[in-house]
């Protein structure tokens, strides 16, 4: 006989009753219209369209709240697409929470199921027909396409929703979307994003392609990338919806990460989660804790109630004591603590105790652990500070948006975003707060905020360049004797993409005039590439990316570059075109007047003027305090980087010799570069090994003005397809020279086995 103990209560799936009385939560003019929007464009019969509401515009609430409406209340069933196990948990807790008997009157209750890899959510063996919300990730859906066929059997119309549309481009979104319009006659696609057009023209032909219909002028019309509503950031600010964010950045002068091993790398990249032992560094770091305090402690009028998200639990603990020694009402939130000695755990009801007190404002700081990213309503909160790295852009996300509300929402007209940026040694992709709204940054009122911007945003990329300068043990010589403008960025990639864990992957490719002909090149011939390696699937292996980032280095890299470029980014982008197919979007940094970050002539103004030590540290305080628009202290974020860049410039007038080339004092034996192979020679002389590879190419080519391979004849107008070759092998005596250098395809080369 069944007690019921052969049961535990599971969330990813079950039965939604309409609730009693009226929903409390009440809708915005935005929200309304796009309500209205949707139902204008339900009455035709095609129906494949965006809805772009900026991030903290309750994108899911309003999609939430029309489906119940018109799709479950009718009985229609509804398909939910989103990556990140967090976001089909948001999903399926708006369509619980708001299921009010006034907005589905005409059923008496719903079954809704999440499906996911998580150990949490249903698998796609689990699907049901009787599923009328089938919540799932694109993953497991995408692996498993024919498990809808059951649940999609009969039905004649469906409501298929693309969370974070932005990204329905990839090949697994548009695999299940073609997958499930096969199935039913009539599929009303709807697109939720916050920025469609954080990418390049190309990626916006196939938005076209998947989303048709949309209102423009108050008409339905088709074609073109169809939205049926959108609105601005700024115009939500200028509604006072949301607040209008301010972003400051604190450098720690604290270095973690310098010999993190594969699993570290991984469990950061991959995961979102520190090593234990760079945590407790972390939290040890005394320095790092009272710069975050004391930046507090500096401003707290401006800054007023704050939210502090630390990197663990006693972390957090910490961080509240020394808040409160500062004689700051301060107190934290974790979601366990148990004490060693007592044996007594920080409860649920412990922690809405001090939530209410922060509510009421007793507590001017309220520090966590991820815990209030997401369901918990302090609307008083001013600003965050991020005093964890992550490189997870919907964590960003989240812990940004709490400060986003603006004054119509009860919050404040304007929000800091305060990070607090350590030294990484590894090259590891932390997010940026700005870079999430790359793409949709027309909130910036001036021309000045929007240098701000761009400055901050390299700033933070140059870190680690600013760093190795002072590092006495890497040897910067030939980048030090570039003209310091050159080393300023001309423009970014700016992209993001999906692991294959579903997490989200922002960045941005700082592109310098060394570097801009190459990218260019690059992504002309991204197709071509990828044709000729075959490269098909959605996630590219690490095999693959090694090949075609060398491939990519031999074509379009080779020759001296300084700053050179770095791999890394070119891998990032074959992993963003591998899932989007398109290149991504350029951002001109045009606006920067680099003669304001002169160096070189703020040290021959000290020369020139034979300035005394006084003199001297009077006039760079000077330039280093000179107000709010100061693009010297936006770019280097630390004085002692500008001050050490200033005494190379320095050192330059004074010696030049020094940073001339120096000659040696052994005298080696030789060896004559063309016996060499080319990548050898690229290493000593990068011109060299250019001049050779474009002669080799050009000596290729057939009456056409084609390149065509030696071997099999195979011809192409891009040189991705075609490698460099010995016609006689070095080991059999050949030289790298003109005439013994031919152009094989790379399954030819492959064969014959002797790139170079």
């Amino acid at each position: 006989m069944n007690n019921g103990r052969d049961f535990v209560e599971v969330r990813s799936n079950g039965s939604v009753f309409p609730k009693r009385g009226t929903n409390p939560r009440t809708l915005y003019a935005h929200q309304t219209e796009a309500m209205r929007c949707m139902d204008k464009i339900n009455q035709e019969s095609s129906y494949s369209t965006l809805i772009v509401l900026p991030t903290g515009g309750g994108k899911t609430y309003t999609a939430a709240l029309w489906l119940l409406k018109n799709a479950i209340d009718r009985k229609k069933k509804i398909l939910w697409i989103a990556h990140r196990q967090m976001l089909l948990d948001q999903a399926a807790e708006s369509f619980q929470t708001y299921a009010y008997a006034e907005v589905i009157p005409h059923i008496s209750s719903f079954c809704f199921r999440i499906v996911s890899g998580s150990s949490s959510h249903d698998r796609t063996s689990d699907i049901r027909p009787q599923d009328s919300l089938l919540i799932a990730s694109k993953d497991s859906i995408g692996r498993h396409l024919e498990r809808l066929d059951a649940w999609l059997q009969g039905e004649q119309e469906l409501y298929l929703v693309m969370d974070e549309a932005h990204h329905s481009t990839a090949k697994t979104y548009r695999r299940i979307i073609d997958y499930v319009k096969a199935k039913v006659p009539h599929v009303k696609l709807i697109g939720l994003t916050a920025t469609p057009f954080r990418t390049a023209e190309s990626e916006q032909g196939l938005l076209a392609r998947i989303y048709q219909d949309g209102i423009r002028d108050g008409r339905v019309v088709h074609g073109d990338v169809g939205i049926t509503y959108q609105i601005s950031l700024k115009e939500l600010i200028s509604r006072r919806i949301l607040a209008k964010p301010i972003f400051e950045s604190y450098y720690t002068d604290e270095q973690y990460g310098g010999s993190l091993g594969v699993d570290a790398l991984e469990s950061i990249q991959r995961l979102d989660v520190l090593p234990e032992n760079i945590v407790e560094q972390m939290v040890q770091s005394a320095p790092r804790n009272k710069l975050i305090v004391e930046t507090y402690k500096a401003n707290p009028e401006k800054y007023g109630q704050t939210l502090v998200f630390a990197v663990s639990v006693p972390h957090a603990v910490q961080l509240a004591s020394l808040f409160r020694k500062a004689g700051i009402a301060a107190d934290y939130v974790v979601s366990e603590l148990r004490d060693p000695v007592t044996g007594v755990t920080v409860s649920r009801e412990d922690n809405e105790r001090k939530l209410e007190e922060y509510r009421k404002g007793n507590l001017q700081v309220l520090v966590n652990v991820n815990i209030l990213t997401e369901g918990v309503d302090l609307p008083r909160t001013r600003t965050v500070f991020l005093a964890r790295p992550t490189v997870s852009t919907i964590l960003m996300t989240q812990m940004v948006g709490r400060a986003l509300r603006g004054p119509a929402a009860g919050g404040d007209a304007s929000a800091y975003i305060v990070s607090f940026i350590d030294e990484w040694n590894e090259h590891i992709a932390w997010v940026n707060p700005e870079s999430l709204f790359v793409g949709d940054n027309d909130f910036e009122d001036s021309r000045t905020e929007r240098v701000q911007h761009i400055l901050r945003l390299v700033s933070i990329s140059k870190i680690e360049e600013f760093a190795s300068i002072l590092d006495d043990s890497v040897d910067t010589t030939l980048l030090e004797r570039v003209p310091f403008e050159e080393r300023i960025p001309v423009g970014m990639y700016a992209f993001s993409y999906l692991e294959e864990n579903g997490m989200d992957h922002t960045d941005q490719v700082m592109v310098y005039n060394s570097t801009q002909e190459a990218y260019r090149q690059l992504m002309e011939s991204l197709p071509a590439l990828f044709e000729s390696f075959g490269a098909e699937e959605e996630y590219l292996s690490e095999e693959q990316l090694r090949e075609m980032e060398r491939q990519c280095r031999d074509t379009f890299f080779c020759g001296e570059m300084i700053p050179p470029y770095e791999p890394q980014d070119v891998r990032n982008i074959l992993k963003y075109y591998a899932q989007y197919e398109a290149a991504p979007a350029f951002y001109t940094f045009e606006e920067i007047d680099r003669s304001r970050l002169d160096v070189a002539a703020i040290a021959r103004k000290i020369w020139d003027e034979r300035m005394t030590a006084q003199e001297e540290t009077a006039y760079l305080n000077a330039l280093w305090d000179s107000g709010d628009d100061n693009m010297l202290k936006l770019f280097f974020g630390r004085k002692l980087y500008f001050l050490k860049q200033l005494q190379i410039e320095r050192m330059k007038l004074m010696y030049p010799d020094i940073y001339e080339e120096q000659g040696s004092n052994v005298e080696f034996g030789r060896r004559k570069l063309e016996d060499l192979p080319l990548y050898e020679i690229g290493k000593i002389n990068p011109e060299l090994e250019k001049k050779l590879r474009d002669e080799a190419f050009e000596k290729s080519k057939n009456e056409k003005g084609e390149y065509q391979c030696a071997c099999c004849g195979r011809t192409g107008t891009s040189r991705v397809a075609f490698q460099v070759d010995h016609i006689v092998p070095m080991n059999a005596g050949g030289k790298t020279v003109p005439e013994n250098l031919q152009i094989l395809c790379r399954q030819c080369n492959g064969e014959k086995s002797d790139r170079i």
